[in-house]
């Protein structure tokens, strides 16, 4: 097995990473379960478009979500029974649009905010995060969900309001396809780093690592089982089981996130 320098590490199993200042996490798949997202918050969503089309269609977001659903579908006469359709079968499809993942977005933040529902973490998840925040490492996110999701997800763990953990938060809009490395070029932009190898980005996907790695980010593939991409596994990309087997060091500092005690 190889760390992200391509040496052998079969003896624990550990990947060591050094030189990065930032962290970019990925959700599904790498942070949390897709099982969570597929049999709970997919649910949640579909059985609350209707009501959302029809009752906030006046609202900005949503109004804007709606033009580019029928931008999309070639309908620029498209009806909320359409609309709604659409978002059904893109939902059913697993597709990665953004007015999909705008839509979801405000369900969801508004069921987090009601306590309807509480996100998934695996459980190695957040104590690295506590230990790399700790050690000076910026953190941030970039999924398929929008930000207003995420921003709910980090607030309403099982653990509490996490965001003060994480730097920035981004998505298909503000930053483009998970797939392309111009999105993480744009992404290295925002977050002000001239030396685009300083930072470490985490997926299950390999088409995200390879895109992350042409803008020329470092890259470790996250692979549990039981999860969609696990026996595809991540191409040529050093690879880990979880995040307490990932040893990141920087110029200022030295940390890991696995225990000490």
């Amino acid at each position: 097995m190889r760390d992200a320098g391509g040496t052998e590490d079969t003896a624990t199993d550990t990947y060591a990473v050094d030189g990065v200042d930032a962290v970019v996490l990925d959700i599904e798949g790498t942070t949390s379960a897709t099982g969570f997202v597929v049999d709970v918050l997919y649910p949640y969503s579909r059985s609350r478009f209707g009501a959302l089309l029809s009752e906030r269609c006046g609202d900005p977001e949503v109004a804007r979500a709606v033009a580019q659903v029928r931008e999309l579908i070639g309908e620029p006469d498209a009806d909320a029974v359409l609309v709604e359709k659409t978002l059904n079968a893109w939902l059913d499809e697993d597709r990665k649009a953004t007015p999909l993942k705008t839509l979801q977005g405000i369900i969801w933040s508004e069921g987090f905010a009601r306590g309807d529902l509480v996100s998934h973490f695996y459980d190695d998840v957040l104590p690295a995060l506590r230990t790399w925040h700790a050690a000076g490492l910026r953190l941030y996110v970039y999924s398929s969900g929008s930000v207003a999701a995420q921003r709910a997800w980090f607030a309403s763990t099982p653990e509490g309001d996490l965001l003060p953990l994480v730097s920035g938060l981004y998505d298909t809009e503000n930053a483009g396809p998970k797939q392309e490395p111009e999105s993480y070029r744009r992404i290295a932009g925002a977050i002000g780093t001239a030396d685009p190898s300083r930072l470490l980005f985490l997926s299950d996907r390999p088409g995200e690592l390879d895109a992350a790695r042409a803008a020329g980010w470092r890259a470790v593939g996250i692979r549990r089982p039981g999860e969609p991409y696990y026996e595809q596994g991540v191409g040529d990309h050093a690879q880990a089981g979880t995040f307490d087997r990932i040893s990141i060091t920087s110029n200022a500092s030295s940390t890991s996130s696995r225990s000490t005690t």
